[in-house]
């Protein structure tokens, strides 16, 4: 009987985590439970990005609970191994995995980002982008964060799969970051997906210093003419173009603007009004669940507390450092949201100088695809140059074209590196 107890003891989450300390390593299990309560803490009472961080941070609770096995990053090693029993084999993670292991697939299949883009398409309006067309301009130039990025962190070590997924962090689209993530580095999908979804929920206290640096008050002034309004037809022309002219210049792209696009027609065709509201509603709702769960399970302590000591080749010099790849994500995530920020305010103040209709440069912040969020801190720090001055409707031109930018740009990545 003694030994029966001693045998159920052994079993118990507390003698692991408590023998993992002894044997060196239990400490990162507790580091990754105090992590999850930070971004629980976060996501509830500072409400950042709420719908999808409890789900992510509550995730990665569960897989750092020892014993749980609820995920287990041995099958997906073995499943991404080339020449491994099991590789590409699901049929090996669903005979041995766990329920975030199923639920991971989702993820791995890209099925979810997809199916959240269709729900996006659903309940953006992109009129603003029809009326102006030259917005789309800005939330291309935005984008240049992403490749930005790419090469810093390309500088610092990382391999080029890497190095992409940290540079689709610029592009500031969760799901976006996610797809390309899942293709190229699923292994730093952890803090990819923490890193994209809290500088989402930080651009009102990211974006206004720069926009405040980069402008000048009389520019911030600028009051744009009013939008010209877009007739029904075009608006259901544009989905249809967008997605053929997308699958037809970047294949990779389709399967991301395609589902937005499909979401959109819904809205616009005002034939299938119940499917928009399942897409905008139940469907979206479903999908984040499961999406933030399993890719909050994808944190567990051994990736998400990696360190490493490489011989780095910085500026032809040699040299011997201590790398820590989460840290350095997070750091390049801040720099890919700055630099999209000011490449999309630059290059309007650049239209300015050719164009006659001046473009007010704060909406060019809002080329970074954070959908309403930029536009409407764009709107915000234009009211307090300009009481008078309303910029949302126009910010939404290349808010909207972000999300198609960042797209693009993703399918671009996949088709390189892929």
């Amino acid at each position: 009987m003694l030994d029966a107890k001693i045998e159920f003891l052994k079993q118990t989450g507390f003698y692991l985590l408590g023998a993992g300390f002894i044997a060196d390593g239990g400490w990162k299990y507790a580091v990754m439970i105090a992590v999850s309560l930070v971004l629980l803490y976060l996501a509830i009472k500072k409400q950042f990005e709420p719908l999808l961080l409890i789900g992510i941070a509550f995730g990665m609770l569960l897989t750092n609970l020892p014993g749980a096995g609820l995920y287990n990053q041995a099958l997906w090693d073995a499943f991404m191994t080339e020449g491994s029993a099991h590789y590409h084999d699901y049929g090996y993670i669903l005979a041995n995995g766990g329920l975030l292991d199923f639920l991971y697939i989702g993820v791995k299949t890209c099925i979810y980002p997809c199916l959240i883009f269709i729900g996006i398409g659903a309940m953006t309006d992109f009129g603003p982008l029809i009326s102006n067309p030259k917005s789309l301009l800005l939330g291309a130039a935005a984008q240049v964060g992403i490749f930005a990025t790419f090469i810093g962190a390309k500088f610092l070590g990382f391999t080029g799969l890497e190095a992409a997924s940290v540079g689709i962090i610029g592009g500031a689209d969760g799901p976006t970051a996610i797809f390309v993530t899942s293709k190229l580095a699923p292994h730093i999908l952890g803090p990819i997906a923490v890193a994209a979804y809290s500088y989402m929920a930080l651009v009102p206290v990211i974006q206004p210093p720069i926009m405040k640096l980069l402008t000048t008050k009389k520019e911030r002034e600028i009051v744009m003419k009013p939008l010209r309004e877009v007739s029904k037809t075009e608006k259901i022309l544009f989905p249809i173009v967008v997605t053929i002219f997308v699958a037809l210049l970047v294949p990779s792209a389709t399967p991301l603007v395609g589902c937005l696009m499909l979401g959109n027609l819904w809205k616009e065709c005002g034939v299938a009004e119940r499917l928009c509201k399942t897409a905008q509603n139940e469907l979206m709702n479903i999908v984040t669940i499961f999406l933030g769960i399993s890719v909050g399970a994808t944190a567990t302590a051994g990736t998400f507390l990696n360190t490493t000591r490489e011989i780095v080749n910085i500026g032809g010099t040699k040299i011997n450092m201590l790398r820590l790849p989460t840290l350095e994500i997070i750091v390049l995530g801040v720099v890919a949201f700055g630099v999209a920020t000011a490449c999309g305010i630059l290059f309007a103040k650049l239209m300015n100088l050719f164009t006659k209709n001046k473009i007010n440069p704060l909406i060019g912040s809002a080329g970074v695809s954070a959908v309403p969020m930029a536009a409407r801190v764009s709107q915000m720090v234009g009211q307090k140059s300009n009481p008078s001055n309303f910029l949302l409707m126009h910010a939404m031109g290349p808010n909207v074209a972000g999300v198609i930018g960042s797209a693009i740009a993703a399918g671009a990545l996949i088709a390189i590196f892929g």
